[in-house]
């Protein structure tokens, strides 16, 4: 038996039809990662973005290139879009799931727009000024939370690359700060850099 395909923007048009016209979808993106911030991002897509991205998907499931080339149309034709960068100190004075929240919330908070509803990745977040859904997944369920994860991945590899040059000795532009073989070594040997998350058990073992 095939699967049944999945229409990304069932959440959107239910709300459209409602009546609701700014619908947010937030998302992060750099929780597993042991160095670099947390980047959260939210995206307000407007009714005929099926039409301008019928193909907008999880940015996991996408090329690189795909990746930046769905961002540049997703800027250009989104209502809104607002990014909030969680830094590594304030990674590890939060713990990772105050911080994605607090990331989704200022994500969220700094919209141009602001939203009527939003559609959030995985998390219930509060202290919203609008209401908001929490979708198990949703980064592959719903078109305005794939969005944002687009642009929150896009602009945290463009700013993993752009630390590698000021610190050249983790190999940032190939990782972007997850924990591969070839980071730790780099951690065993060069110890943490002013970037990494120093709470996370990989990178405190290789403080001297």
């Amino acid at each position: 038996m095939s699967a049944v395909a999945v229409d990304r923007y069932d959440y959107e048009r239910a709300l459209w039809g409602a009546g609701v016209r700014h619908v947010a979808g937030a998302d992060e993106v750099g929780r597993g990662a042991c160095a670099g911030p947390l980047v959260a991002a939210a995206v307000i897509l407007p009714p005929d973005a099926a039409t301008l991205l019928p193909d907008v998907d999880d940015s996991k499931r996408l090329t690189p290139r795909g990746r930046e080339r769905l961002c540049e149309r997703i800027r250009e034709c989104a209502v809104a879009v607002a990014l909030a960068e969680i830094s590594p100190t304030e990674c590890d004075m939060l713990g990772m799931q105050q911080a994605d929240l607090t990331g989704l919330r200022r994500a969220l908070s700094s919209l141009g727009v602001p939203p009527e509803h939003a559609l959030i990745d995985g998390f219930a977040v509060s202290g919203l000024a609008c209401s908001s859904q929490a979708i198990v997944k949703g980064d592959t369920l719903s078109a305005s939370i794939a969005a944002a994860s687009i642009i929150a991945k896009v602009w945290r590899d463009r700013l993993m690359v752009a630390l590698a040059d000021e610190y050249p000795a983790y190999g940032f532009e190939k990782h972007k700060g997850y924990p591969t073989a070839a980071h730790q070594a780099a951690l065993e040997r060069y110890g943490p850099s002013p970037i990494h998350r120093l709470s996370y058990a990989n990178v405190a073992r290789t403080i001297r």
